[in-house]
């Protein structure tokens, strides 16, 4: 990633993109990461599927990484991955590291009152049980992106998430 035309973002994950190899599928490197505190938002399970959500809650904080110097190309990538159910918006984090507070992108999900939020999701019974099928997952996803040939995002998505 060189060049000083490149504009550089910071991205806020929560979910199954806070696993190294995951991050590591979906950048083509390594992710440098800060862990970081978002405040307003709770982390939610989403009813017969594998991944997080994060909605606004007013009293709400939810634990995370931000992967720093993400390109735009690298930014793209996260776009796709997170699909149509997610909006891409810019928040403030607090850096665990160091208190200080920063502008980062994050994904929230689209539908705030949907009914297949609940509990709490728990990113280390996801690793454990999870955390291989979305390398794989996030893989073709990305691939389908270079050439769809006719298929649609979420059959490729379905296609692996199923248990």
């Amino acid at each position: 990633m060189s060049g000083s035309d490149a504009m550089s973002h910071n991205v806020f994950v929560y979910g199954s993109i806070l696993e190294p190899a995951v991050a590591a599928v979906i950048l083509d490197r390594p992710a440098d990461t800060v862990p970081a505190l978002l405040h307003g938002y709770h982390k939610y399970k989403l009813k017969g599927r594998q991944y997080p959500c994060i909605v606004p809650f007013e009293s709400g904080k939810v634990n995370g990484k931000v992967i720093t110097g993400v390109s735009d190309a690298e930014l793209n990538k996260f776009d796709v991955i997170e699909g149509n159910e997610y909006e891409r918006i810019t928040v403030e984090v607090v850096r665990m590291d160091n208190s200080e507070k920063m502008k980062v992108e994050t994904y929230v999900w689209v539908n705030k009152d949907d009914p297949s939020m609940y509990g709490e999701w728990d990113y280390e019974e996801w690793r454990v049980n999870h955390a291989d099928k979305f390398v794989e997952m996030f893989r073709k996803v990305l691939e389908w992106n270079k050439n769809p040939n006719g298929k649609k995002r979420e059959d490729i998505v379905k296609s692996l998430s199923d248990d």
